[in-house]
């Protein structure tokens, strides 16, 4: 019984269970492309004439169950119609299949998002496979859109919409045990049970469980006082003139039960906004990145990091916690032991189960002597910014490294030219240029200097890949992209403050031209040192600024010290009120950013004006709902 499908198999079986695989034809990943959906149709059109007795929705992909919607038909929404007949297309499909007489179940076994988590939504169960590849999640707020799909009618009925409220304001994703936690999931399995544990499922007739009285509650009555408490978090993180995308889906949860079809206006404001279109490019830039390196078939297994200062401690943790086994050399263990402190934090945070955390530790082993050199597949170097000792460092460990590992400098700051004079083979040196703190940024700048061997690079970035990194490639120049760019803009902001205008108010005029964070709590962050002989090398021989000079010299250097441009003993900045922004002040201050950003392209520093955008989002968290410094000028320009 099947009719002529190209990304679906439909097969029943003795007992009269129905099994529909999805394996999107000519895609690594599946995705709800027009097509998909149709076929998925007329299965049910199929299924409508000869009922079975259940039926079992499962992947055929190795990656992962769905990744959602297919993005590139969204790119094609060029008219209010067309964006509206993408809203209806699925949500007419989905309300149907949870209106069938028969059971429905989702096996969900690797990456379930977006739309396949509202396709999951819609079947009466929903079975996890309990294996770290397993993430559900609703992130169409990452691309400046809501889940138009069931997601917002369905997800608040399923976890309560505290929970549901959570997950579609954040993009976040959560595990299969989470899932199971929090009522998303009915159960969670192994995978060598997953069949059998699917068919009993299925055909068990169990009750979902019922939400507790307080969430049924907060769906009904008490929903404007959620919708409230939700906005007001929002507005903490995102200004909605930047991000209409979180306010929406606020408003169509509790107006009209998430039926965005019952507000078309806000289909078409949202899906025609700027910020969707940007925040699409972003993710296009995004899957460009994590492209770098996989032409490589470079694998790491063991990383030897030198240096346990805090980055050369960071990047070590974060490549134990990706699964690596990695030895952290300096020149005591009492060096080594803070680094070692958080790691431990840094494992219990994202692991939350004893036996992982363990296993994370277990895999990040001090070694004061480096005996891990002769082992490691990546040599990260990680000392601090002098030649002379990094020179003495390559000339002791290169004629113990294997022929093959890649060897790598942490440096911000110095010429790979200059650093690697003193190796037999020069040509194998690359910069792998992490950002702080390590755990939190995604962008990583692999550096590439004059005459350095490809194939070097390419493993680089297949390693920066494998431990879930974006990876950059750039050439070395003073400052790479994101310091190079970064110099400029702190610059203007401090020239600012030294024109009399308060701290409080540079920052208020970045934060709302959109940045993360204002400029001059930035330089706090940093360290006002640092960001004076960063100056020096990045700003071509201007001055200092006075207000950076007179806090140096009383030894006022930021978070660090305790004090800078505000206080932070109490560990945030003490901000006082912001006064009015002066007219053009943010543009003002963005300009020699964009300025330096377009330089760099013209240097070939950076591949292309699209890699340029993509690494400032990432390493500067640079206002993504622009696009990026290059697109956001180019809109100015009309």
């Amino acid at each position: 019984m099947n009719v002529n499908l190209q990304h679906w198999t439909l097969a029943v079986d003795a007992q009269g269970i129905a099994t529909a695989i999805l394996d999107k034809a000519g895609e690594s990943a599946n995705s709800l492309s027009a097509d998909v959906l149709s076929e998925f149709s007329s299965i049910l059109d199929q299924l409508d004439v000869y009922p079975p007795k259940g039926l079992i929705i499962r992947s055929g992909k190795e990656a992962g169950f769905i990744a959602g919607a297919d993005i590139s038909e969204f790119s094609q929404l060029d008219t209010p119609e067309k964006g509206r007949t993408l809203v209806e297309r699925g949500w007419g499909l989905f309300n149907r299949l949870e209106a069938v007489k028969y059971p429905t179940l989702a096996l969900v076994r690797g990456h379930c998002l977006g739309g396949g988590l509202e396709l999951a939504l819609a079947c009466r169960y929903l079975l996890a496979v309990d294996e770290s590849g397993t993430k559900m999640g609703l992130p169409e707020v990452m691309l400046g859109i809501f889940p138009g799909w069931g997601g917002m009618l369905r997800l608040p009925q399923r976890v309560g919409p505290a929970a549901a409220l959570d997950m579609m304001l954040t993009g976040k994703t959560i595990d299969a045990k989470r899932a199971k936690k929090m009522g998303l999931a009915d159960d969670c399995v192994p995978p060598r049970v997953m069949e059998p544990a699917a068919r009993q499922l299925l055909l068990s007739g169990q009750p979902r469980r019922p939400l507790p009285l307080m969430q049924r509650l907060m769906n009904g009555p008490l929903k404007g006082v959620v919708a409230n408490g939700a906005r007001k978090q929002v507005a903490k993180k995102a200004r909605p003139q930047h991000y209409p995308a979180p306010y929406a889906i606020i408003d169509l949860w509790q107006k009209h039960n998430g039926n965005a079809l019952a507000a078309p206006e806000v289909i078409d404001r949202i899906i025609s906004s700027p910020t969707a279109r940007n925040l699409v490019r972003v993710f296009h830039l995004q899957e460009r990145m994590k492209g770098f390196g996989k032409d490589s078939n470079f694998k790491a297994k063991r990383v030897h990091v030198i240096g346990a200062g805090v980055m050369g401690g960071d990047i070590a943790a974060w490549c134990a916690l990706r699964g690596m086994t990695v030895t952290l050399q300096d020149q005591t263990l009492e060096r080594i032991s803070p680094a070692l402190k958080r790691a431990h934090a840094l494992f219990a945070k994202k692991l939350r189960e004893p036996l992982k955390i363990r296993a994370a530790f277990d895999r990040l082993i001090p070694d004061p002597q480096g005996d891990g050199v002769p082992h490691a597949d990546v040599i990260i170097e990680a000392i601090f910014e002098n030649v002379e000792a990094k020179h003495a460092l390559f000339r002791a460990i290169e004629p113990r490294m294997k022929p093959q590992a890649v060897l790598a400098t942490n440096t911000s700051s110095l010429k790979l030219e200059d650093l690697r004079t003193v190796l037999a083979r020069p040509e194998r040196l690359v910069g792998i240029h992490f950002f702080n703190p390590v755990s939190m940024m995604p962008l990583v700048e692999v550096v590439e200097a004059e005459g350095g061997d490809p194939a070097a690079l390419l493993a680089a970035c297949a390693f920066v890949k494998q431990i879930d990194k974006l990876p950059l490639p750039v050439k070395s120049a003073p400052g790479f992209l994101v310091n190079a760019v970064l110099a400029p803009y702190m610059l203007a902001a401090m020239r600012a403050v030294d024109e009399g205008i308060s701290p409080e108010t540079v920052d208020e005029a970045m934060l709302a031209f959109g940045m993360p964070m204002g400029p001059i709590e930035l330089v706090d962050t940093v360290g006002l040192d640092i960001a004076m002989a960063a100056g020096k090398q990045l700003a071509g021989g201007a001055e200092a600024p006075k207000c950076l000079l007179s806090r140096v010299e009383k030894n006022m250097l930021g978070k660090k010290s305790g004090q800078g441009f505000y206080d932070w003993s109490s560990g945030k900045a003490a901000k006082g009120s912001a006064g009015a922004v002066p007219d053009g002040l943010a543009e003002r201050l963005v300009k020699p950013l964009v300025d330096r950003v377009e330089q760099l392209v013209a240097d070939g520093v950076v591949a292309d004006r699209d890699l340029a955008d993509g690494g400032v989002i990432f390493g500067t968290g640079f206002a993504p709902f622009t696009g990026g410094p290059l697109n956001y000028r180019a809109a100015l320009l009309g």
